[in-house]
């Protein structure tokens, strides 16, 4: 007899369906869907988006070092991957219930507070590389 978590991860793999080449073709367009819903329906994407195609191509114009450069960029599509969590823990809450409920603003604060800390880690690294 197998243990029951045994079981449940050989369930929950079977339900996965595609295998090797076909299952990172597939999760490549689950991420092009995700990357797609971030552009249309959130505008802080958006404005955050705007801020990295104007801060990365000025990271390859100032006379850095490549650790620096490689800095310089990773805070800004740091920034991007914490907003695409934020609004995935937004939509999953808003999925469960639009209702009022302290918890639900809790975690969309929390959410929020990740993306305010990643936009003062761009300010931080940038102002400690430049000046």
């Amino acid at each position: 007899m197998k243990p029951e978590s045994l079981t449940v991860a050989t369930d929950a793999a079977g339900l996965k369906g595609k295998t090797g080449w076909r299952r990172i073709l597939q999760a490549g367009t689950y991420s092009w869907a995700g990357l797609l819903a971030a552009f249309r329906g959130e505008a802080a994407f958006r404005q955050l988006l705007a801020l990295n195609l104007l801060l990365i191509p000025l990271a390859f114009c100032l006379e850095v070092g490549r650790v620096e450069r490689a800095l310089l960029i990773a805070v800004c599509l740091l920034a991007l991957i914490v907003e695409l969590l934020n609004s995935a823990i937004e939509a999953v809450v808003d999925r469960i219930s639009l209702e009022l409920h302290p918890l639900s603003k809790q975690a969309k604060d929390l959410g929020s507070a990740a993306q305010l800390v990643a936009l003062c880690l761009i300010t931080l690294v940038w102002a400690v590389i430049l000046l």
